[in-house]
């Protein structure tokens, strides 16, 4: 009879391990973190999978609502040789300084120092830009991840793209997030 208890005591124990584990990589709560591993028969990847797209989902929710907060963020690089300054706005102060939105800023102009990107969307590129480009690329989509900052592979994850991080940001900290401008300086250019 101890056994069994004791047995289904470390069960109980492994799933809360479980449960705080997918809190901490998607930043969503506990209820939605112990319905995704029940749907998912206790399997943790799939759980997360379906955190994730969960987290996709709250985060196009949000687009809309306005961001009057944020932080301007800066970096100059080791050899004095390279600097960014960014603007990355969200809904409240509250947000605005937590570590995981300067965190966000931070990585974002780390990534701008090491890809060099031009734009911040598609949309932000004119349509001769384009015309142009399509002359010189023969894959445009090449041009849009090496040009453009949403559509790069994150350096410190290249399994997601700048989008998908910050919309990973926006589904653990609850607010629509916003990369407004940077502005990339390098001697020489």
């Amino acid at each position: 009879m101890k056994t069994k208890y004791k047995k289904k005591e470390i069960t109980m124990s492994q799933t809360v391990e479980t449960i705080k584990k997918l809190r901490e990589l998607t930043g969503l709560g506990v209820i939605e973190c112990k319905k995704a591993l029940e749907k998912a028969g206790n399997n943790f990847d799939k759980a997360l999978e379906i955190l994730k797209e969960k987290g996709i989902q709250i985060a196009e929710k949000k687009t809309d609502k306005t961001t009057k907060e944020g932080l301007i963020g800066s970096y100059i690089h080791s050899n004095g040789k390279i600097g960014v300054l960014i603007e990355v706005t969200c809904e409240s102060d509250f947000v605005a300084r937590t570590d995981d939105f300067k965190e966000l800023v931070k990585n974002l102009c780390l990534q701008i120092a090491a890809t060099s990107p031009e734009y911040i969307k598609r949309d932000d590129i004119p349509p001769e830009v384009i015309e142009q480009k399509k002359k010189i690329y023969n894959d445009i989509e090449t041009f849009y991840k090496e040009n453009v900052l949403f559509e790069q592979p994150f350096i410190k994850d290249d399994s997601l793209t700048i989008e998908q991080y910050i919309k990973n940001k926006i589904a653990k900290l609850g607010e629509n997030i916003k990369v407004n401008r940077f502005t990339r300086y390098q001697i020489g250019e």
